[in-house]
């Protein structure tokens, strides 16, 4: 009896493996076939703005709700997709962790260089995946940058500059004008160019590290940062986490 169900399980095993193997997936990754109608990643980037797309994707952090709606940095294994405003009851915000998966219909947008969906519609799927950030420090200052938008990305041994003509580290709103609690903007120098980094509020606020770590800088501190690399004419990464070196 024992050899039976042992045989049994081996040729389950097999006809498994054997239909992993021909979609071209297998182990981890088998689970990562995109259902009927859904985009790869490489089908998404490739569709023309204001075009309907449909992709499966994971949320990795979420950027506050309100009025019900609220917008999402997610990616799967091949790329970012940045949900702008989504349609969302309070209830399936709370539902939405960070690893969860969904099917997303909605517009390719772009906004100053920032590409997003929008109007968009989802549906929760079974299915967790949380991204590790990939180190594109060697691709700041080349056009190999673009392809890594709204993912999880992490910069190391970035020179802190000043963020204005007093010498300043970090500034209160992209002019100065804010204070505690509003978004933190900080330049930051990689491979001799000079580039603008921030701190969401409405993602980490006054009351994560993060945010605080960057109230700390000083100007020549060489640290290393993680953080979704949002756009807005040109890289303008937002920062979630800042080690000094």
């Amino acid at each position: 009896m024992k050899k039976t169900v042992l045989t049994a399980i081996a040729l389950l095993g097999a006809v498994c493996l054997a239909a992993c193997s021909k979609s071209g997936k297998t182990g981890a990754d088998a689970g990562d076939a995109k259902s009927e109608g859904v985009m790869t990643y490489a089908e998404y980037a490739a569709a023309p703005l204001e075009t309907e797309v449909t992709v499966e994707t994971y949320v990795q952090a979420k950027q506050g709700w309100w009025e019900n709606a609220a917008r999402f940095y997610t990616q799967d294994k091949e790329g970012g997709y940045f949900l702008y405003d989504m349609p969302c009851s309070e209830e399936d915000y709370a539902k939405l962790t960070p690893g969860t998966k969904i099917k997303v219909k909605g517009f390719k947008s772009e906004w100053s260089g920032e590409v997003e969906i929008t109007d968009a519609t989802f549906e929760i799927e079974d299915g967790n995946y949380i991204a590790t950030p990939v180190d594109v420090t060697a691709s700041f200052g080349t056009d190999d940058l673009i392809k890594y938008q709204n993912q999880l990305v992490s910069v190391k041994g970035a020179t802190v500059e000043a963020s204005d003509e007093l010498g300043a580290a970090f500034l209160y709103s992209w002019d100065g004008s804010g204070s505690d609690g509003d978004d933190l903007y900080f330049n930051v120098s990689i491979g001799g160019k000079t580039y603008t980094f921030t701190v969401e509020s409405y993602l980490t606020d006054n009351s994560t590290p993060v945010y605080n770590a960057v109230k700390n800088l000083k100007v020549g501190d060489t640290i290393d940062l993680e953080g979704f690399l949002y756009w807005y004419e040109g890289p303008q990464p937002h920062v979630t986490n800042v080690t000094v070196k």
